[in-house]
């Protein structure tokens, strides 16, 4: 370790919250003949943000626009709110991170869930946050129990994703307007809505740009199809949107990615168009879990989560086998959510890989 880092630093793990495709690949020396395990999307972006980007490749000599002054008046305009609502950044991720390095002392109290989106976490243990995480109901994060945490511990940041990463699941409107009217006063919620483009209606929370204890996270990575270009953005009332100018990369947007976002968000017909093969998906996802006797949970995202009945242990060795087959999915951490595997959604060609490996991995597992 070397001698330089701070002394916590020095204590973190070395990992990523994620094992890529592609490291997974080289160490099986072969590639996946599916790719389902990253919630990318299949059906790709729109073929106006496809050829918007082919443009912008002869200038990528020049830097983005360090203020993303097109892509936040664009945003600000489709979501009904100002420009100075508006924080774009590298993918959610990114931002995950600076609201983190923004809020964040040694020892600052944090509340999130056990098995939710593990990026959150592992920014707040590089900024030395004290974390709480608290189990799932069933396949849905307990904002009850969440919300009781953080008044227990005087949380500063409360963490929740609605539609849920990794199970798939999500709550009505009405649950997340419940438990931002009754947030500690000095509380900010952490809203990840990255599959809010894909959800139906009713799990979108009437939730005001100016509110001040709330700020909202969307991608252009699931949906839109630009998983690749980095592409996210917050809501926040303008106070806390204009502190990310302290602390963010202000070249960190490439322009091939900002110009490729501006066509994406122009196309909502090609959204529709992906929402529409998403839903055919989960249905058919749906089935082939069915025919194995597994269970297909209820999904508003671009996944399905399948609950193979049994433990970790099991689905660790159902994956193991599936991947061994050439079908690249992933499964939750955390027991007992790891009693599952989730799959993304994509054209009829990967899914019938599911359709041929599922059975052959159930089998080999035992």
């Amino acid at each position: 370790m070397s001698r330089f880092l701070t002394p916590h630093a020095a204590a973190l793990p070395s990992t990523v919250p994620f094992t890529g495709p592609e490291t997974l690949e080289r160490r099986q020396c072969s590639a996946f003949r599916a790719r389902l395990g990253a919630n990318e999307s299949l059906f790709g972006p729109s073929p106006e943000a496809i050829a918007a980007m082919e443009r912008a490749a002869a200038e990528v000599w020049k830097y983005g626009d360090p203020e993303n002054h097109d892509l936040k008046q664009a945003l600000a305009r489709h979501h009904g709110c100002t420009p100075a609502h508006v924080v774009v950044g590298p993918g959610i991720d990114g931002l995950l991170g600076l609201i983190c390095r923004l809020t964040l002392a040694p020892g600052t109290p944090v509340v999130t869930s056990l098995g939710a989106y593990p990026t959150f976490a592992f920014h707040v243990a590089g900024y030395g946050g004290a974390l709480t995480r608290v189990p799932y109901r069933g396949a849905h994060e307990d904002a009850e129990a969440l919300l009781a945490a953080t008044k227990a511990e005087g949380a500063r940041l409360l963490y929740i994703a609605n539609p849920d990463n990794p199970m798939g699941s999500h709550h009505p409107a009405a649950v997340i307007e419940d438990l931002v009217a009754n947030l500690p006063a000095d509380t900010l919620l952490i809203l990840d809505e990255a599959y809010a483009d894909l959800a139906p209606e009713d799990a979108i929370p009437a939730i005001p740009a100016d509110h001040p204890q709330v700020i909202r996270f969307r991608t252009f990575s699931k949906g839109y199809g630009m998983a690749g270009a980095r592409v996210g953005y917050a809501i926040a009332e303008p106070g806390l949107a204009l502190a990310f100018d302290k602390v963010r990369d202000h070249f960190g947007m490439g322009r091939t990615s900002q110009i490729g976002a501006l066509a994406a968000l122009a196309d909502q017909d090609w959204l529709r168009q992906v929402k529409t093969q998403i839903a055919a998906g989960r249905d058919r996802l749906g089935r082939i879990a069915r025919a194995n006797g597994l269970e297909p949970l209820p999904s508003a995202t671009n996944f399905v989560t399948i609950d193979l009945g049994r433990d970790g242990d099991h689905a660790r060795k159902v994956l193991a086998e599936a991947q061994a087959r050439g079908l690249f999915i992933r499964m939750p951490g955390v027991a007992p959510l790891d009693r599952c595997l989730r799959i993304s959604i994509g054209p009829d060609p990967a899914l019938d890989v599911v359709e041929e490996v599922l059975p052959l991995a159930l089998k080999a597992a035992g």
